[in-house]
């Protein structure tokens, strides 16, 4: 038996806990089945902490967060909390999360599944068999920069101020990583940004320039303006291999590569800091969807995101690829069966519950096992 892996659970509003519920199912699974057993610690976040705090993320949670090999995220938010002063609102936590734990390069994957290009809001041709990878930097940039705010002008019209900056290593340590996946995929990096008409885009490239020039030269790198590159996406997305951009242009960038692969409910994310002394990284897994409060406790959730961000987790943070390949598989299996939920849903597939969704998961691992 190898030592336990110390996780915390954050399943957070909405469909959060649904989703992690089956994900654990599988937690439990590789325990009894594969000699993979973690200490699994939960706490409150988003939403759940403000009714029980009034804070999204107690300084408690953030200190088990910080002791943990990783952290599992479900989603926060809901209408209940819009009205809350903004450094309350349940998304909060995720951000302090980030940036507290240092958690820079956000990775994006986006993938479609065997049987699943008809789900895509493109035509099937363009994204059958797509793999892409959108690494998007997570704690600089616009969302963090100063000065921000909003002030009053003399003549009582207001002004709101957000400041796009990076610095050298910043852009350095993200671009390190783009290339380091790239490594092990197809060895092909697109680096996004505005450097015609943005000093802060101009020096990205300058810097992701360097780093490859002086590291990676087996590594193929074109750079593309991020509008550009949004176009060709929707046009031609099999043309990309590993995309690494800015925070404000990653977010946008990862939003569209979702759309993609048909539902949001499909696709996992991580969020990785800085290797320690060891190695290991501080690291975050969560599905790219939100807490979904429209359907949450109707059984309509997909699991599917929040369990590949586990599979994410096995593989980056605890080099377990057999057993991320696993999950994985599973999945690719049970959606050839044509077993749906209802926000990947097609003609002549078969409709199932989020608990139907992680029975069949199961089932499909026992067979892998056996």
């Amino acid at each position: 038996m190898k030592p336990n892996k110390k996780l915390l659970v954050l399943a957070g509003d909405g469909i959060g806990p649904e989703v992690m519920a089956q994900t654990k199912r599988i937690m439990d699974w590789m325990a009894k089945r594969r000699t993979i057993s973690f200490d699994v610690q939960e706490g409150l976040v988003g939403g759940a902490s403000y009714d029980q705090h009034k804070t999204p993320i107690t300084d408690e949670v953030m200190a088990d967060a910080a002791s943990a090999d990783a952290v599992l995220f479900g989603a926060v938010g809901g209408p209940k909390y819009d009205s809350l002063p903004f450094d309350v609102k349940p998304e909060r936590a995720i951000l302090r999360l980030r940036k507290d734990l240092g958690l820079f390069a956000n990775l994006r994957p986006a993938v479609v599944y065997p049987g699943m290009a008809s789900a895509s809001a493109l035509k099937q041709e363009l994204v059958e068999d797509l793999d892409i990878m959108i690494l998007r930097e997570l704690t600089g940039g616009i969302y963090f920069g100063q000065p921000r705010g909003i002030e009053t002008l003399p003549d009582g019209t207001k002004r709101g101020v957000n400041t796009q900056v990076y610095t050298t290593p910043e852009i350095e340590r993200i671009a390190r990583v783009a290339f380091e996946l790239a490594r092990k995929r197809r060895k092909k990096v697109v680096s996004a940004e505005k450097a015609n008409v943005m000093e802060s885009g101009q020096l990205w490239r300058d810097v992701v320039q360097h780093v490859h020039d002086k590291e990676f030269k087996d590594v193929e790198l074109s750079h593309m303006y991020a509008d550009n590159c949004a176009m060709q996406l929707v046009r031609m997305p099999k043309q990309f291999d590993v995309i690494v951009a800015d925070n404000l242009f990653g977010d946008l960038l990862s939003d569209i590569a979702a759309a993609l692969s048909g539902s949001l409910g499909m696709l996992p994310s991580a969020s990785l800091g800085a290797p320690d002394a060891r190695g290991r990284r501080k690291a975050l897994y969560e599905p790219v969807h939100g807490s979904a409060p429209d359907i949450a406790g109707q059984g309509k959730a997909n699991p599917l995101a929040m369990m590949l961000s586990f599979a994410m987790m096995l593989r980056y943070s605890f080099d377990m690829d057999e057993q991320a390949d696993m999950v994985e598989s599973a999945i690719k299996s049970v959606l050839a069966t044509g077993m749906r939920t209802p926000d990947i849903m097609t003609k002549g597939a078969a409709r199932v519950s989020t608990s139907t969704m992680g029975d069949a998961i199961l089932r499909e691992l026992d067979k892998l096992a056996s």
